[in-house]
């Protein structure tokens, strides 16, 4: 069995299949992070559980998550997500906005929308540089204060989802350099490159 990341490929137990199971019903193919999360795939839905809870808590539009994560994901620098939600931004507006998110530049976007992505852009950059006038920015847009902790608590979730695929040497799956448009895949200019 070959690896994925720096690891050796884990043979999936059950819980681990049905995650296969779900990437090839939605995708047709198994992701390479599902292959990395083979060897705690009940870890990886309890983090996803986790992001579930705070975005439906808060009624995140499926928009507003493609935002956050691509902010997030791109500030890291973690192409993985960045292709995947920038692709996924881009069904909900088109490639030239994904693409703009993910190279910080948000004038594509409404106000509200801008603030979320300078928001999660803070928090993956440096978390302990945020200050009171920051969390103002986000009540000014609109958001309430149980809306900025919820909306911080995915994004921190989406950044520890991040580290453990790139710190293991989790690489894009070479699907994207199909499915992403052009404009996302030209603006992914960092992190571990696609795989073969």
């Amino acid at each position: 069995m070959s690896g994925v990341g720096f690891l050796a490929a884990q043979a999936p137990d059950a819980e681990g299949q049905r995650v296969f199971d779900d990437d090839i019903a939605e995708l047709g193919y198994v992701m390479n992070v599902s292959k990395l999360w083979a060897y705690q795939p009940l870890t990886l839905g309890h983090l996803f559980d986790l992001m579930g809870e705070t975005y439906a808590t808060e009624g995140l539009t499926f928009r507003q998550r493609g935002i956050l994560v691509t902010a997030c994901a791109s500030t890291l620098g973690d192409a993985y997500c960045s292709l995947a939600w920038g692709t996924k931004l881009a069904t909900k507006s088109d490639a030239e906005t994904a693409a703009g998110v993910l190279r910080g530049l948000d004038d594509r976007l409404t106000p509200e929308e801008q603030a979320m992505a300078q928001w999660a852009r803070k928090v993956a950059r440096d978390p302990n540089s945020t200050t009171p006038a920051d969390v103002q920015a986000m009540r000014d847009a609109g958001f309430s204060d149980a809306q900025i902790f919820g909306i911080t608590a995915y994004v921190a979730l989406r950044i520890a989802f991040s580290t453990v695929n790139d710190a293991l040497g989790a690489r894009p799956d070479s699907q994207f350099r199909s499915s992403a448009p052009e404009a996302v895949l030209d603006a992914v200019t960092y992190g571990r490159p696609i795989d073969e």
